[in-house]
């Protein structure tokens, strides 16, 4: 048996996101950093985006529809 350890990784749009390590365990700290850089992800829904490589995939989607 072999054990792999793996890292998060945070995608936007197709862009792979930074991760500071003092936020890399806090998702709702990481969320709001990632919303200074692009704020439509404060209204984007959280996708488990699953395993790629040695990495972790969590994407971040626009909410699509209509208004009100």
């Amino acid at each position: 048996m072999q054990i792999n350890h793996l890292t998060r990784a945070y995608r936007y749009d197709g862009i792979d996101l930074p991760v500071p390590p003092h936020l890399a365990n806090d998702p709702t700290a990481l969320r709001a950093y990632h919303a200074t850089l692009y704020p439509a992800i404060l209204n984007a829904e959280t996708i488990d985006a699953g395993v790629s490589g040695t990495a972790h995939v969590i994407e971040y989607r626009r909410a699509v529809g209509t208004k009100g």
